[in-house]
């Protein structure tokens, strides 16, 4: 039977289950910042400081104490992204059955944030993350690059504890699962099904199709760029090059000579350390993650002997990115839960509404907001979401190349 007037609660608690379903990703990644912003009882503007682990480096023997100071880290999360849909329905509309109405007018309407807020919020965390496995080029047919960027992860600490992901765009998906389709078995646990896009868990991570996965494109020239004779020093997060052409932010490059290494006990790892390019670039220099650490207890690169580098064993190293020159290349996205961070507040509810409802579901906040149109019977409505997110640990991060 249906309604006789679809209530503003009824198309709010719609639209969030609908939101809800359709976050492949934002629904995969830390929340818990939700209830910072925006609370009546102790509001913090827009952004939130966050505290991130101290680390040391260990005394051996029974020599004199050797003393640290807590050097303390902190990262942000600014919540200044409004995005929204704008409606319209006449009376007739509105004495729709919910399922229809939803059908007809909520499930496009969503739709459309949540695809614009998931593609903004993947892409930006991509960028921010710097380890990448994988052949550019050759999109993945076995596990070999899943299982890399997996002890990519695991070199970098993150937590075995069933919360990793794989965002993957469905052609590479689709040879994925064809080359290795045992691996991909019907699960008996359907808990994650609810959510859109999920396909499987398999190893140690679960694997979702997502059209908005970013795409990275290369400069003109990626080659033939050295470092211009720079003195590195602890904390040091911009470089000078000598020759090339300025890369794109997003490009992963690696240094020579330069390799990463165990964030506890700081020995060398096989592999070299890699690096992304940020914004604020300059004509001859461009800022990087992650900051660099020669020593101490924040070291993060080593000689491929695990001793500490020198500023003069970079001084003039070249650069060696993942990739050819103006060519784009999917970035598929390995990740620990705890890696990445998203959050919405509640916006305010406005005092001349007649008809506002705030309402937050599985921390998605969203804001209905109606009002009636009298010269031509129609209703206006507008959704509304403010969001921010962040890369805490974006170490934890590995993209998949294809």
């Amino acid at each position: 039977m249906a309604n006789s007037l679809l209530t503003i609660d009824m198309i709010t608690n719609e639209c969030l289950r609908l939101a809800h379903e359709k976050a492949a990703f934002i629904g995969t990644i830390n929340r818990q910042f939700d209830d910072s912003f925006g609370s009546s009882d102790g509001k913090i503007g827009d952004t939130l400081r966050i505290r991130l682990p101290s680390q040391y480096t260990r005394r051996q023997g029974s020599r004199v104490m050797d003393v640290q100071d807590a050097e303390e880290q902190r990262t942000q999360l600014v919540v200044a992204t409004q995005d929204g849909v704008d409606m319209r329905f006449n009376s007739r509309e509105l004495k729709l059955d919910l399922q229809n109405f939803s059908k007809v007018h909520l499930e496009p309407a969503m739709a459309t944030v949540v695809s614009g807020i998931e593609s903004d919020v993947l892409a930006s965390m991509t960028q921010a993350t710097w380890n990448v496995q994988g052949t550019a080029g050759s999109p993945p047919t076995t596990l070999v690059a899943p299982g890399n960027a997996r002890a990519r992860l695991n070199q970098n600490l993150a937590p075995k504890d069933g919360n990793r992901a794989i965002q993957m765009d469905s052609v590479t998906m689709g040879g994925l699962v064809n080359g290795v389709a045992a691996y991909f078995n019907p699960q008996t646990d359907l808990s994650k099904q609810y959510r859109e896009g999920f396909v499987a868990r398999t190893a140690m991570a679960d694997y979702y199709e997502n059209e908005r996965t970013w795409v990275m494109s290369n400069a003109s020239s990626v080659s033939g760029m050295t470092m211009n004779n720079v003195t590195l020093a602890n904390g040091t997060a911009s470089i000078a090059i000598a020759g090339g052409t300025l890369p794109t932010t997003g490009a992963v490059f690696t240094l020579a000579g330069v390799y990463s290494c165990h964030p506890e006990t700081k020995a060398a790892y096989s592999n070299l350390q890699q690096f992304v390019v940020l914004s604020g670039s300059t004509a001859s220099s461009f800022n990087i993650a992650p900051t660099i650490y020669l020593s101490g207890a924040r070291k993060n690169v080593s000689t491929s002997t695990g001793a500490n580098i020198t500023p003069a064993d970079v001084a003039n190293a070249a650069l060696t990115f993942v990739g050819s020159a103006s060519t784009s290349y999917q970035q598929n996205l390995m990740y620990h839960k705890d890696a990445f961070t998203f959050a919405t507040a509640e916006l305010p509810m406005m005092s001349d509404a007649i008809s506002c409802v705030v309402k937050t579901y599985d921390g998605i906040s969203l804001r209905v907001w109606r009002a009636s149109d009298i010269r031509n019977d129609e209703v206006l409505t507008r959704l509304d979401i403010l969001y921010g997110s962040a890369a805490i640990r974006p170490q934890w991060a590995c993209r998949i190349t294809s």
